[in-house]
């Protein structure tokens, strides 16, 4: 399904979007989970379970596009922290079944086609083997080579977390700074220019609209308020995670993505329901409330990341990451492993509802894993 098409029609409109002050912490009625972080053991056994009732339960290993390939990222990273075999099997057999190819062919420029190249490179890591970055490295040289000044595909903030990556590793990998210099090119202008003024909200906290239908003076929530959706903001926290993972810390670049991805989780802690999840707009409590999985995923994970990294202090994000957490296992892990509450296919708070204790999505699984293997390295 193309998320392009996914549009809600009859959307209110408003001549400015209304400032910061208006994004005000939403209210939870359930109790409020714990502000400590679990034992490293205890992280990685509900990671084991959540990874294997996926498995089991998913016989086909399914296509290459987007959702899947999230999944398959979590999944190496579980991997990386437990080494059991039977996760890289899994990941391997997904990746020959398709050739280690592109959805799309080598010709495309569609961010979503680029994000299996981040389980391709994992596997690469793991079992070095040329062919297994051939077609992956086609494609993006083909953005670099074809039309170099043209910087507009990264249109929606969802292709930071699906083509941010995949640059910024294989500029490592091959020691080319032609990778990292279209990376930041194609970034800057989704950040600044689309749009006009671009998907990056400063005057919100550094928040991102999820593409340019929803920036000031267009699409708001049914009160006026502006429509911040938290998965879209959580693909952004991934993809910047990611990249500083890639790069080294003295890279061009590397101090802005640092300070984005700052501002992005310093904003989003005072937005946390007091159940430890984030509403789907982040921009309006009331809009659509309700636990959603894969956003507080991927928030906790960018929380994390900054706190290990130094970016933003332990004590006062720590508890965030962890309320983050524990209030996921506690209220969306089902016994068996199944993962609960995650907003299904979309681009905005109305996209799949209504979200349900058995609403899942691979992506979701995706970003709850790599949420875990992220918080079981500041475990004990």
């Amino acid at each position: 399904m193309d998320r392009r098409q996914l549009i809600v029609r009859g959307a209110a409109l408003a001549l400015a979007a209304p400032a910061l002050p208006l994004l005000l912490a939403p209210t939870a009625h359930a109790a409020p989970p714990s502000a400590q972080l679990p034992s490293r053991a205890e992280i990685i056994a509900v990671l084991r379970r959540v990874t294997d009732h996926w498995i089991s339960t998913h016989g086909d290993s399914g296509n290459n596009g987007w959702a899947r390939a999230t999944f398959f990222s979590g999944l190496m990273a579980v991997y990386r922290l437990t080494r059991d075999a039977r996760y890289l099997n899994y990941a391997r057999a997904w990746a020959e079944k398709h050739n280690y190819g592109i959805l799309g062919g080598v010709t495309t420029r569609h961010a979503d086609n680029h994000n299996a190249i981040q389980t391709y490179l994992d596997l690469h890591e793991v079992e070095p083997e040329a062919r297994k970055l051939t077609a992956a490295e086609d494609t993006l040289r083909r953005m670099i080579t074809n039309q170099p000044n043209k910087n507009d595909d990264w249109w929606w903030d969802d292709a930071l977390h699906m083509a941010m990556p995949p640059f910024a590793r294989f500029g490592q990998l091959r020691n080319d700074t032609a990778f990292s210099t279209k990376l930041h090119r194609l970034y800057n202008h989704t950040k600044r220019v689309q749009g006009g003024p671009g998907l990056w909200a400063p005057g919100l906290g550094g928040l991102w609209y999820r593409d340019d239908r929803f920036l000031p003076g267009k699409i708001l929530s049914p009160s006026g308020k502006p429509v911040l959706w938290s998965r879209g903001n959580g693909w952004v926290a991934a993809g910047h995670v990611k990249v500083l993972k890639a790069l080294p810390a003295g890279a061009p670049n590397v101090p802005e993505y640092r300070d984005t991805l700052t501002r992005l989780v310093t904003t989003l802690g005072p937005l946390q329901r007091t159940d430890g999840f984030w509403n789907v707009n982040l921009g309006d409590a009331a809009h659509l409330p309700g636990p959603e999985t894969s956003g507080t995923s991927f928030f906790a994970y960018g929380a994390a990341y900054a706190i290990a990294a130094g970016l933003v202090p332990s004590a006062t994000y720590l508890p965030v990451a962890a309320r983050a957490w524990n209030g996921m296992v506690a209220t969306a892990v089902h016994a068996d492993g199944f993962l609960g509450y995650v907003q299904n296919v979309g681009d905005r708070p109305e996209s799949s509802q209504p979200i349900t204790y058995n609403s899942t999505a691979d992506f979701g699984v995706g970003a709850f894993l790599l949420a875990g293997t992220e918080l079981a390295g500041l475990a004990r």
